[in-house]
């Protein structure tokens, strides 16, 4: 036997009725009036921000998700999101300075349930595996400019597990240059604890040639809230005639309902002239949610030893706020 009792809704979620674990401050600043200062000030700003700019590219997204599916309703998973950020990194006697950070994609149905129009703000095979898989230790000037690219991308199966996708498209600039890329993944729960993820691509760019990626990794609980990963990835670049590979291990834990940290291990290298280690780094990403779902702050002090530096190590530490314009993300 059990009873059921019925408790209404502005009760259940009254401020006191919450756990601690919940709030950043303490009950008796439940009710607090708000301090008049320039980070209220800021803060209102960014959160008006979202409100506006937010909505506007839902509806952007929703509006070519319409226009191209010939649907008067928009379709799920539309992953069309901006992402705007700014980020300050400091090296050894180089001081921060903030540098802005844009990324975007339009990612819509089109009028097939398995095609789909693709728009970005950079390509994953235009970027040295090295780079990204240090993508978050470096800011906008660090990086590698690929340009927008735009393709039809074609999704399909082979049998019931493996997972087919076909991008056939361009980078957009003059004169524009055509590529493809073919991208087959699959995932497998091996045990109760460990479960694995395969990916393989094939790509060809009009003036760089054709290369090729696998990447396996692994991950399973720890106990106590940690999580294990590991990765490795092999490319080929035709153009270059040699193979990178990269090896990352890392955990992650959620220290709140705010917070994660995700420390990290890895290790770069290459074919030519000879199979050597081009680099190691190690890095450590505390990762705040500042507001809502939307607003996030990063710290991430890391270490690099390349090689081109004789194994010396290269401190630096990122700071960065990251906004997301968009509805559907995924903000890990």
């Amino acid at each position: 036997m059990f009873t059921v009792r019925d408790s209404a809704i502005p009760d259940v979620l009254a401020p006191e009725s919450l756990p601690y674990s919940f709030y950043t401050f303490e009950p008796d600043e439940y009710w607090a009036e708000p301090e008049d200062s320039w980070w209220m000030n800021f803060s209102n700003w960014v959160i008006r921000q979202e409100r506006i700019h937010g909505t506007t590219v839902q509806n952007f997204g929703a509006w070519a998700d319409r226009t191209l599916s010939g649907s008067t309703h928009s379709l799920p998973n539309n992953e069309s999101y901006l992402r705007i950020g700014f980020a300050a990194e400091s090296e050894y006697s180089d001081p921060a300075q903030f540098k802005p950070e844009l990324r975007f994609r339009l990612d819509v149905p089109t009028t097939q349930k398995k095609l789909r129009l693709v728009i970005e703000s950079e390509s994953d095979e235009l970027i040295p595996l090295g780079e990204r898989e240090r993508d978050r230790q470096l800011t906008e000037p660090n990086r590698t400019d690929t340009e927008t690219t735009g393709a039809l991308r074609f999704l399909s199966q082979v049998g019931d597990a493996i997972n087919l996708s076909t991008d056939v498209g361009g980078r957009l600039r003059l004169p524009p240059e055509m590529f493809w890329r073919t991208t087959a993944s699959k995932g497998w729960q091996l045990d109760d604890a460990w479960a694995l993820n395969v990916q393989q691509r094939v790509y060809y760019y009009h003036t760089r040639g054709w290369g090729a990626r696998s990447w396996f990794g692994a991950d399973r609980s720890l106990g106590n809230g940690w999580h294990f990963y590991t990765s490795s990835e092999l490319e080929w670049l035709h153009q270059d005639r040699k193979f990178e590979a990269a090896q990352i291990l890392s955990t992650r834990k959620r220290l709140s309902h705010r917070s994660v940290l995700t420390p990290r291990l890895g290790a770069l290298g290459e074919s030519q002239p000879s199979w050597r280690t081009t680099s190691y780094f190690a890095d450590l990403t505390w990762r705040y949610r500042l507001y809502e779902d939307w607003l996030f702050a990063e710290l991430i002090p890391a270490l690099e030893f390349p090689r081109e530096e004789g194994f010396k190590d290269q401190a630096s530490v990122v700071f960065r706020i990251e906004m997301y314009f968009s509805g559907t993300i995924d903000r890990h």
